[in-house]
């Protein structure tokens, strides 16, 4: 999960590396971290600047698979949990602070089974 630990070039060396460099600048300018990665999705792409669909969803599908976690099933039971464990723990990651950063999935995995 080095991807926690990207800055905002990072991140946008990792948007060229996927074939699409003409948004480098979309990353840097709404500082979209490592951290954060975990929040965009299709439907906040076009407020980072990128509109065309077939580029969001092969960046989509890419940051899916960067992160490992997949969109929710819209068609789940309302008795399923809303996303799977490491999802939650992405959630988790994705904010700043002395304890979270210290978090490890073992951890987080530990606790939420309380």
């Amino acid at each position: 999960m080095e991807f926690l630990h990207w800055s905002c070039h990072d991140v946008a060396l990792w948007i060229e590396s996927i074939g699409f460099p003409q948004y480098k600048a979309c990353f840097m300018e709404n500082f979209i971290t490592g951290r954060k990665l975990i929040h965009v999705s299709c439907t906040s792409l076009p407020r980072l600047g990128i509109t065309d669909f077939q580029h969001m969803q092969a960046i989509s599908a890419q940051l899916a698979g960067l992160l490992g976690v997949w969109e929710p099933r819209w068609g789940r039971s309302v008795a399923d949990p809303p996303h799977d464990e490491l999802t939650g723990f992405l959630r988790k990651k994705s904010r700043s602070g002395q304890r979270t950063d210290s978090l490890t999935l073992q951890q987080f995995l530990t606790n939420s089974c309380r």
